[in-house]
């Protein structure tokens, strides 16, 4: 019996825990108000582009997302919902916690703070191999041949562009998620000993070509 239970325990804690470390980090990045990172400039930008909630537009994209990920045999799985879900509950009730620092050194020390938060909670969620979220999904779509920590900078990258084209605002927050989260979850990743690659659908490997 134990043998068909599709995930073990340890995943489980793994995914749970991974989500609330990395909605706590998100958090505290958006109570810095120096700009949030590039998948929810994305979701902002189509919010205000469209006139629909930014719940809407969340859910919108991230279903694109996911199928774009799923195109590649990234198949989504348990993590991907509760991903979603549970960051989203974590972050509302960070920020209904904290209030912005006084002073921009203190924005600045709390952005610095939030970013070795967030790569943890990656990369404990992802080492669940239970599925990624959509920005995450998106990103190790194309590793290989991109290695994550460039992939994810480009959608985190693309995105913030288009959310910006849309008129979303960027900032400082929005720059550093871009150039370095990407090598902060690689380096984590080393450092935990966990793998952020996900169980690859069975149709198919991905396109490894150039």
């Amino acid at each position: 019996m134990l043998n068909a239970v599709p995930y073990s325990l340890r995943q489980l804690v793994f995914l749970v825990g991974g989500c609330v470390v990395l909605g706590v980090g998100a958090g505290m990045l958006l109570t810095a108000e120096l700009g949030s990172d590039g998948y929810s400039t994305l979701v902002n930008g189509i919010s205000l582009w469209t006139g629909t909630s930014f719940w809407i537009a969340n859910v919108l994209v991230g279903t694109v997302f996911v199928a774009m990920a799923a195109a590649r045999h990234v198949r989504p799985g348990p993590g991907t919902v509760v991903q979603v879900v549970l960051v989203g509950v974590t972050v509302s009730g960070v920020l209904a916690l904290l209030d912005r620092p006084d002073g921009l050194t203190m924005r600045l020390l709390l952005l610095a703070a939030a970013f070795p938060v967030v790569a943890v909670g990656i990369v404990v969620y992802l080492g669940s191999d239970t599925g990624a979220g959509p920005a995450e999904a998106a990103a190790l779509a194309w590793d290989p041949p991109v290695p994550f920590r460039w992939s994810y900078s480009a959608v985190q990258g693309g995105g913030a562009l288009v959310g910006w084209l849309l008129g979303a605002k960027v900032g400082l927050g929005t720059l550093a998620v871009i150039l370095l989260l990407g090598l902060a979850v690689d380096l984590t990743s080393r450092l935990l000993g966990l793998d952020v690659h996900q169980a690859e659908d069975p149709a198919g490997p991905k396109d490894t070509a150039a």
